[in-house]
């Protein structure tokens, strides 16, 4: 018989114990497993073209005009029309992107590996706020600063994180926590963290004044710099907590715009899938939810991991770009502990006497209480080309968790 509470904590301590370390910044081409030319990794679970939602395709098409494999919308759409275009979720490749989360051969990604159990993650570099590929803009000036990004600041960053040994991400984000943060949509104090880190290391290895104030200043005003690294490191934390026989943590959570995935540790690599829904939230002026897109992204990796909605309470000011009251902040990480196995070792949150976040979603637990884990993300417009709507607040389906829960007693016999 299998001992599931001995198999979860198995998962929930590896998945606590792991030090992902920011290790450096190469194309993608020459780290992910399995990358080549004509593949496009996306956000959340497998998905076709012809399901892929407004947003996805539009990531899709600005990605090929930056690989330079089409000129034009209609030279993408033909490209992949025609069969030449493969897809795969990031997830399948040690990899995590925010929203569309397309990421192509050349783009410069993160390197984060887990010091303690040895497995590898990635992430793109991100572009900030506004019209950005991430949200499935792609107009000159989107591409433009992808180009500048990859070209000028991707080999600056790479050069400064080897000169630093390498950054301990775990840290970074147990300091942010107690800084006003909760690591997936409020990422202000952890990207001025970053950028201080990382400050040196761009001064001594970059000689062009111009580019150096550049790539500080890019960094500096963007809050959302350091929300990539995090992403990668989440995601290897949580890689780390797979594969765990009778577990029944969840170890994967990711959108791809019309569906919300998610994977269970002692299930392999399945995928339990359900429609998306439109996040509650605040809108930009002029948009509203009849705008929205269904939810998308990998981010939800950060809340698998701990963080995010599950630190809502260390970051009440968040409610201010996702709505709801400081005390709807408390809430969410209190509800949280209900379908979790374990509180944080390493991450911990002042307003509740540093009590560790809460860790290591429970299929069973969601599925006999009835409370779905809490997600933040920002939303996209339905549309190609549009960009950021708002940002706000979502849950998974309940049937992907029941769904999970049949798959687990027919595997184990129960």
């Amino acid at each position: 018989m299998i001992d599931i509470e001995k198999a979860n904590q198995t998962a929930v301590s590896r998945m606590m114990s792991a030090r992902p370390i920011l290790k450096g910044v190469a194309p993608a081409s020459e780290v992910i497993p399995g990358m080549r030319p004509n593949l496009l990794l996306h956000a959340g679970p497998p998905i076709e073209w012809a399901r892929m939602s407004g947003p996805l395709r539009g990531a899709v098409i600005g990605a090929l005009i930056f690989e330079g494999l089409a000129k034009n919308e209609r030279d993408a759409e033909a490209l992949v029309k025609k069969g030449e275009v493969d897809f795969a979720p990031c997830h399948h490749h040690a990899t995590v992107g925010p929203m569309a989360g397309v990421t192509s051969a050349s783009m410069m990604v993160y390197i984060i590996e887990n010091e303690t159990h040895g497995n590898t993650a990635y992430s793109n570099l991100n572009e900030g706020y506004g019209k950005v590929l991430r949200y499935g803009a792609y107009s000159k000036e989107v591409i433009a600063k992808l180009k500048w990004m990859n070209d000028a600041m991707g080999p600056a960053l790479a050069k400064a994180i080897e000169a630093s040994g390498g950054l301990d991400i775990r840290a970074l984000l147990a300091e942010a926590l107690h800084m006003g943060d909760e690591g997936h949509n409020r990422n202000k104090a952890g990207s001025i963290l970053y950028t201080t880190k990382l400050a040196p290391w761009i001064a001594q290895v970059t000689s062009d004044s111009a580019l150096k104030a550049e790539i500080l200043k890019f960094l500096g005003e963007n809050a959302l710099s350091v929300l990539n690294p995090v992403m990668a490191a989440c995601k290897a934390m949580a890689d780390a907590a797979h594969g765990i026989e009778g577990s029944t943590l969840v170890s994967a959570m990711a959108r791809n715009g019309t569906d919300f995935g998610l994977r269970v540790s002692g299930l392999g690599d399945q995928w339990f899938n359900a429609p998306a829904e439109v996040p509650d939230g605040l809108y930009f002026p002029s948009f509203s939810s009849k705008d929205a897109n269904p939810d998308i992204g990998d981010s939800t990796i950060t809340e698998t991991a701990g963080i995010g909605a599950f630190a809502m309470a260390a970051a009440p000011a968040i409610v201010t770009f996702v709505s709801g009251t400081p005390q709807d902040a408390l809430n969410a990480t209190l509800e949280m502990y209900e379908i979790t196995a374990a509180e944080h070792s390493h991450f911990t949150i002042p307003q509740l006497e540093f009590r560790g976040t809460p860790t290591g979603i429970d299929i069973r637990k969601v599925v006999e209480l009835g409370i779905t884990p809490r997600v933040n993300t920002g939303i996209a417009h339905k549309d190609a080309g549009a960009g950021q709507v708002g940002a706000g607040l979502v849950r998974p389906p309940m049937k992907i968790f029941e769904d999970a829960i049949r798959a687990y007693a027919k595997q184990y016999k129960l």
